[in-house]
Formats: structure tokens, C-alpha cells, sequence
């Protein structure tokens, strides 16, 4: 049996026109439908230090510092510390997927190419769609905070010409060079990463009684008021059902982490980085969301009458911040501007993510033959424009704000793109499963992939189980009469459209107009092989060099 066929959705090169010798200069695989010398593609320009920063802090956002204080109002801190924490298992398990994938075949359109080879054209259709859908929506939802952050300082300008500025920076950190956007991350995420340590210090020296008003926190709020809090109905069941709830905060505060797999096929040495930036997510879960969650908890009651507050009155920045809070029971001043700045940068950074996801991701879908060709045209930078440009001007969608409160529309862009990333992490662990009876099936061994772990494919029937659980109950309080409005209906399953419609649709019309029934192939039948000839010719020619003094071996270990 060939064990290297071909998939159709891939091109097809005779010897004068082989892969390797059009990626020579950078190396990358192009696997599209579309004609490669016509439309370019994009190239491995982020570097070991991009890719391990973005892995750390390039999607830790205004979930985690502003987030979190609704989510603890509602549920009370131990909820939130459970939710955070389980959430945080799937995140790990879903690194973990990613990985052996990822460092495999880290080729363009990697999330919609994965759903395509491993499971069916539908499947990537979908998948695609809705990762691009969902990613614009997250764009216009970190604009929409960083709207509100700038309200914390003035509220003179319009919203509009705020509007036009964030994006607009954005666009340009995207629409020139992929290291525009490795560079900006970098940078936000070493903001990120220095101010979540010192947050996370201070908490300790609160917690010790060392703040200006001496007063020693302990777990005094984890008494009284108490560690878990009611939620629409009064008692242990009320308390149960703020727990549930708080996996919503906690879905949209880890959304994006697959970002990195995104990434995978404009990184250098991915088989040498990807790997890197996959172990380290298991301190990035522990030590910014375990522990800032707990630190959170130990701080600011439940019933903190400035943060319960700030959040009814809608009010901007980092007034709704429970960190904030927690330093203005203390007697600590001055900080709350500073934090309200790194929130602004951390909005502002995951708005750079997404949009980078985003352009991406509709470039997968044109290279896989489900958009317009048109996007699939890369600048010789290796940009594709025209996918940037789209991701762009869907943005403005981000002007809802100039009619609305910020915190309004924040929420609802949060719970819409919650359910899609949900829907987005379903299908990458199903992918994994396939990729995983595939390649055993093919006669590769676990040992042979460039990244394994001993807990594949449990880690990713877990991660199965856990997303379907997350989708059901991610809009369950809609239904209690206080809660039901046909607004709050649309937001909580708007979600689950941006994959059904899709998926549906597709369905349909390979059926109905293609005379073809999409179906998932036979493990042995999948295409795992075709561009990996030219990543492992790229690692075997692209051998990093080894720290030669203290200072790049010092280096070595943080990048």
C-alpha cells in the first residue's frame, strides 16, 4: 500500500517545479490548490525569541486582568481558582495536540490544512471559517476594551478617532513584514510577563500584611464572605451554577493559545522552537492564570463594594480590575494608572494576535480553495495582503462601540467568540486523534514524531470531553428568567452558528452542486507526508548554533 498518497486539496509539482526548489530562500512548504508562482506565500521570518514570548504572553489579555473581576464577583474565588485550573488542563492538553502536529508539518494554513487532511474538506471549511470569524470578533473585542481603558483617562476625544488609531496601528504592525508582528509581541508580552510577576509579588506581600495599611489578608475572604458565591438561585445549587459560569471567563482568558500553531509555518526552526514554546505553556497556565486567580481571590472579596460598583456602573479601564481594587484596599496609589496602562498594551497586543490569526487563517482557506483566490496573493515579504486588508476593514466592525457602552460590547463580542474558539479547540483535538491512527497506521511510531508525549491521545479525548461539556453549559443561565432576554439568547449562541452554518452549508453543497459526500478517509489513506521532505531538508540545513559564552547560553534558556 502507498503510504504517501496525495490529497487533493494539496498542488502538485513534476521535478522541475518541486517544493523544495521554490521554498529555497525560506523554506517553507507550500501545500495549495492555487498556482504558487502567480501568488507567492507567506515565509519563516519569526524568530526563536517571537515565537517563545508569543507562546508565554501573546494572548493574555484583558480576560485575565479585567475578566477575572466579574467572574469573581459572580462565583466567588475558589470557583473561579477551579475553573481557571481545569480550563487550564485543556489548554495544556490542546499545546500538546498541537505539538506533535505542528512540529510534523508546519506548513501554511496549519489549523485549516490539519482539519482537512485529518478529518474531511468540511471540517476545514468550517474550522476555517470560524477561526477567522471568530479571531475578527476578537479583534474588534480587544479594541472595544482598550476603548474603555482610555476612557479611565479621558473621555474628551471621540471613541471614533480612538477607533481608527487602534486599528489602524494594528494594520500596520501586520500589513508589512511577519516580523512586524513578532517584534510588537515581544514587546507586549515581556510588558505582560514583568507586570503579572510583580502583581503576583505584591499579592504575597499583602497576603503577609505587608502593605501600607499592614493589614494581613490570609484567606480571610475565602470565610467571609466565603468561597464560593451564590448565582441565580440561592444555596449549594446557586453556588454550583456560579461555578459553571465562571468557565466562560475562563474559556475566553485562554482563547487564542493555538495561535502558536498558527505561527508554526513563518517560524524559524520550528521543529527546535515549537517544541520549546509547547512545554513552556504548562508554567504560562500555573504561574500568570493558577496563581494570578488565586492571588486574585486572596485579595478582593466577592462583595468588594468599589469593584461590585465599577462593574454595575460600567465604568472604564482598570476601575472594573480586581487588582485594581485589591491595591485601593490597600492604600497603594498611584499603581491603578500604571496597571491601566499595561491593560491597554495587553488589548492592544492581543488585537495584534488575532488579526495576524485571523489574516492567516482566511490565507488557508484560499490556498485550500474554500475563499477567494485573492486572498491567497502574498507581498515578496511573504504578507498576504490581501487577507490582512479583509481582516482590517472587518474590524471597524469595532464602531459599535461609538453607539454603546464599551463594557457592553465587550461582553457580548466575549461570550460569542468564547463558543467559537470552544468549537475551534473541539476540532484540533479530533484532528489530532485522526493524525494519531493515521500515522501508527502508516508504520510511524509515537518515538518518531518530532514532539510526543506519553499522554497522547489521552490528553486529547480529554480535551474532546471537555470542550463538548464547555459548549453546552456556555449558555445555560440565558434560560433563568432573570437572565432571558432575546439579546443575551443571541450572544450566548451566536457562537455555535459561526461552525454549524458553516459546516452545515458546506455539507450541502458538495452534495447538492458537486454530486460528492464529504467523508472522512481511512487512516491509512491520510496524507501525512506531503511538504515534510522539505522541513526536514530545511531543519537539516537550518542547524542553530550552539551559546558559545554565559550570556547566549543565559539567552538560550529564556528564548
Amino acid at each position: 500500500m502507498d503510504v504517501h498518497k496525495r490529497d487533493p486539496y494539496v498542488s502538485e509539482k513534476g521535478e522541475s517545479g518541486s517544493d523544495i526548489e521554490h521554498n529555497v530562500a525560506d523554506s517553507v512548504p507550500y501545500t495549495g490548490v492555487v498556482d504558487e508562482k502567480e501568488y507567492g506565500h507567506v515565509r519563516r521570518g519569526l524568530k526563536a525569541r517571537h515565537v517563545q514570548f508569543i507562546a508565554l504572553g501573546g494572548i493574555i489579555g484583558t480576560g485575565l486582568f479585567v475578566g477575572t473581576g466579574s467572574a469573581l464577583t459572580r462565583a466567588g474565588p475558589l470557583s473561579i481558582f477551579l475553573a481557571y485550573t481545569i480550563v487550564g488542563t485543556v489548554i495544556y492538553s490542546l499545546m500538546l495536540a498541537i505539538g506533535e502536529m505542528a512540529t510534523w508539518l508546519p506548513i501554511p494554513g496549519g489549523l485549516t490544512m490539519y482539519a482537512h487532511r485529518y478529518l474531511d474538506s468540511t471540517w476545514g471549511f468550517a474550522m476555517g471559517w470560524n477561526y477567522t470569524l471568530a479571531a475578527t470578533i476578537t479583534v474588534c473585542a480587544e479594541v472595544a476594551a482598550a476603548i474603555s481603558l482610555i476612557e479611565f483617562w479621558t473621555t474628551e476625544q471621540p471613541k471614533a478617532a480612538w477607533v481608527i488609531m487602534i486599528i489602524g496601528v494594528i494594520f500596520l504592525l501586520n500589513i508589512f513584514v511577519v516580523e512586524g508582528y513578532g517584534e510588537a509581541e515581544f514587546a507586549f508580552a515581556s510588558i505582560k510577563i514583568i507586570t503579572i510577576i510583580g502583581l503576583l509579588f505584591l499579592a504575597v506581600v499583602l497576603f503577609f500584611g505587608g502593605g501600607p495599611n499592614h493589614d494581613r489578608l490570609g484567606f480571610r475572604y475565602w470565610k467571609n464572605p466565603g468561597a464560593m458565591k451564590a448565582y441565580l438561585v440561592p444555596g449549594p445549587r446557586g453556588q454550583f451554577l456560579g461555578f459553571l459560569k465562571s468557565f466562560v471567563n475562563a474559556c475566553f482568558a485562554f482563547g487564542g493559545s493555538e495561535v502558536i500553531c498558527v505561527a508554526a509555518s513563518e517560524t524559524a526552526n520550528p521543529r527546535k522552537n515549537i517544541p520549546k514554546a509547547v512545554r513552556r505553556t504548562f508554567w504560562r497556565v500555573v504561574v500568570f492564570y493558577v496563581f494570578g486567580v488565586l492571588a486574585i481571590g486572596v485579595l478582593v472579596p466577592y462583595t468588594d463594594k468599589g469593584l461590585n460598583e465599577a462593574l454595575e456602573e460600567g465604568r472604564p479601564g482598570a476601575a472594573a480590575s480586581p487588582w485594581v481594587a485589591a491595591m485601593v484596599n490597600s492604600g497603594i496609589d498611584g499603581l491603578p494608572h500604571v496597571i491601566n496602562a499595561v491593560i491597554l498594551s495587553s488589548a492592544w497586543s492581543c488585537g495584534n494576535s488575532f488579526m495576524f490569526a485571523a489574516s492567516r487563517n482566511l490565507y488557508g482557506l484560499a490556498i485550500t480553495g474554500n475563499a477567494p483566490k485573492i486572498f491567497a496573493k502574498c507581498t515578496k515579504k511573504g504578507i498576504p495582503i490581501y487577507s490582512v486588508t479583509a481582516i482590517f476593514l472587518a474590524s471597524f466592525l469595532s464602531f459599535m462601540v461609538v453607539s454603546n457602552n464599551s463594557a457592553k460590547v465587550f461582553d457580548w463580542f466575549l461570550v460569542i467568540n468564547t463558543v467559537a474558539s470552544l468549537f475551534n479547540w473541539l476540532t484540533l483535538f479530533l484532528a489530532t486523534i485522526r493524525f494519531r491512527k493515521a500515522y501508527l497506521s502508516q508504520g510511524i511510531l509515537s518515538k518518531d514524531l518530532p514532539f510526543h508525549t506519553p499522554l497522547m491521545p489521552y490528553a486529547a479525548y480529554y480535551g474532546v470531553v471537555m470542550c463538548v461539556f464547555f459548549v453546552i453549559i456556555s449558555g445555560f443561565d440565558v434560560f433563568f428568567p432573570s437572565e432571558w432576554s432575546a439579546e443575551n439568547f443571541v450572544a450566548a449562541y451566536c457562537g455555535v452558528l459561526l461552525f454549524i452554518i458553516p459546516f452545515i452549508g458546506h455539507k450541502l453543497y458538495t452534495w447538492l452542486w458537486l454530486k460528492e459526500i464529504s467523508r472522512m478517509r481511512k487512516p491509512s489513506e491520510i496524507d501525512i507526508f506531503t511538504g515534510k521532505a522539505e522541513v526536514d531538508e530545511y531543519e537539516r540545513t537550518h542547524i542553530l548554533p550552539e551559546p558559545k559564552n554565559f550570556w547566549e547560553k543565559a539567552w538560550a534558556i529564556v528564548v
